[in-house]
């Protein structure tokens, strides 16, 4: 790329084609604060780049064509879309600002001058991938994101499944069930007669949030009960129509029902264990935002009588409360370590491009530029941005939490942290020897926090019943 430094009087918005010809395109100083062209220099400066993405997101939410197409030709000549992480991820941004324009009729112009401007090359296609089976599996272990919440996780629920003949794994995972065979492997070369293994899972309205699969959920649990069975392990598949949409309130109410159909009965109940494992998948249940969206659906499922539906009730609380009627064994809460909530469009843009620079910067480690699955995995990181930065109300389903306000929220629902073990603790840190120099661990009460250059990346935590 040929360096260059704009300086005020280059950056002349670009002309509206419905202006007369006679009429000159008038220029506006720069915002306070706006980087000087000494600042633009250097162009992987990420700080530079989050000042103008936030200038130009200001423009936008405010109508003004004029500064948004002026901090546009900046943007698309410092940050290609083939350029270093910075780069890379400052062109994603870009690309969610230009949708959020006109998905909400903004800056009408900036969508055409977007169009024309920006670097367009067929090889760095952003369509996200839909994954075979063995691809899925080959790339979540490509990193420690989804490993590290995978590691501990098992580890936990081994140690809580002690002595139980058998376990009842309820998988709200956004990986389709890729930590299960690592479970089974591990169950099966624990015992010489291995529990009885049942896996819930709900499958519904995930389907289109990356990572993708190429197949439905009955053909993904079949292939899971074959494998079981080549580890000599008896597992039973299930999948119940669910939503995170509504706070997974079908789920809830098939376990509610289960559990009543063995006390009507009076039918012996086995020594059963009842595991909840999320695992980057409750914060896309809707947040306090959006509440009063689909409370008069829920009242019968996710709350008794005695309960209040309130016009500020969160479906996350709620739903980990309606968890908590159903005294699990142990509950495995996994996500990621940020916040991504914010009703203001410039707070919510900083705190994701001060989280989402990690995938970037991780994936220069360990996979080389041009390979299919490095697209593929960039694809899913500029979906995420996307939907941050696009996209409002129903329609902005990433909403991550940090791990301090899921704590309260599992407190408030009657649930205590567990500290995992040593040696839970020894066999995350042994996987995270298998990548990169960059990637560490380290503890934060009971929980562990799986870090990137020391920023936290991914929480893990254990809980049972208070």
């Amino acid at each position: 790329m040929t360096q260059f430094t704009p300086s005020f009087h280059q950056i002349a918005p670009i002309p509206n084609p419905t202006m007369n010809k006679n009429q000159i395109p008038r220029t506006r100083p720069w915002p306070a604060g706006f980087p000087t062209s000494k600042a633009l220099t250097n162009f992987g400066d990420a700080n530079c780049m989050e000042q103008l993405l936030i200038h130009c997101a200001n423009a936008i939410e405010t109508n003004d064509v004029t500064l948004a197409q002026q901090i546009l030709w900046v943007l698309n000549n410092i940050a290609p879309p083939d350029g270093d992480s910075n780069q890379r991820l400052a062109s994603s941004f870009l690309r969610a600002l230009t949708a959020r324009a006109a998905k909400t009729g903004t800056c009408n112009m900036l969508v055409a001058v977007a169009a024309a401007d920006t670097h367009n090359n067929d090889d760095l296609t952003m369509d996200t991938h839909k994954f075979s089976v063995i691809e899925l599996a080959n790339f979540v272990d490509l990193t420690p994101w989804h490993r590290f919440g995978f590691t501990a996780a098992n580890a936990a629920v081994l140690e809580a499944t002690e002595g139980f003949s058998v376990i009842h794994i309820v998988d709200l995972s956004l990986t389709h069930c890729m930590q299960i065979p690592t479970l089974i492997d591990a169950v099966a070369s624990r015992h010489d007669v291995p529990p009885l293994i049942k896996l819930t899972v709900a499958d519904a309205s995930f389907r289109d949030i990356p990572p993708m699969l190429d197949l439905s959920y009955d053909e993904l649990g079949a292939k899971l009960v074959n494998f079981a069975r080549s580890r000599n392990v008896v597992m039973e598949f299930r999948v119940v129509s669910s939503s995170y949409q509504d706070g997974f309130a079908g789920l809830i109410e098939h376990l509610r029902v289960q559990q009543q159909h063995l006390l009507y009965t009076g039918e012996p109940r086995p020594s059963e264990a009842l595991v909840i494992n999320c695992h980057m998948m409750l914060h896309y249940i809707p947040d306090e935002t959006l509440s009063g969206i689909h409370e008069t659906d829920l009242t019968s499922f996710l709350y008794d009588s005695s309960s209040a539906v309130t016009s500020t009730s969160s479906l996350r609380s709620l739903f980990l409360k309606s968890l908590r009627g159903l005294d699990p064994t142990v509950v495995i809460l996994v996500d990621e370590d940020a916040n991504l909530t914010s009703n203001n469009l410039v707070c919510r843009l900083r705190s994701a491009f001060n989280y989402l620079w990690i995938p970037y910067d991780t994936v220069d480690t360990f996979l080389p530029r041009g390979s299919k699955q490095r697209q593929w995995y960039e694809a899913d990181i500029g979906w995420k941005i996307e939907n941050v930065i696009a996209h409002e109300g129903v329609q902005r389903v990433e909403r991550v939490e940090p791990k301090n306000r899921w704590e309260q929220r599992m407190k408030n629902a009657s649930f205590q942290a567990v500290a995992f073990s040593e040696d839970s603790v020894a066999e995350v840190k042994a996987m995270l020897d298998e990548h990169a120099a960059g990637w560490g661990l380290k503890k934060e009460d009971e929980h562990i926090v799986l870090t990137w250059k020391g920023h936290n990346v991914v929480f893990a935590s254990a809980w049972l019943p208070a």
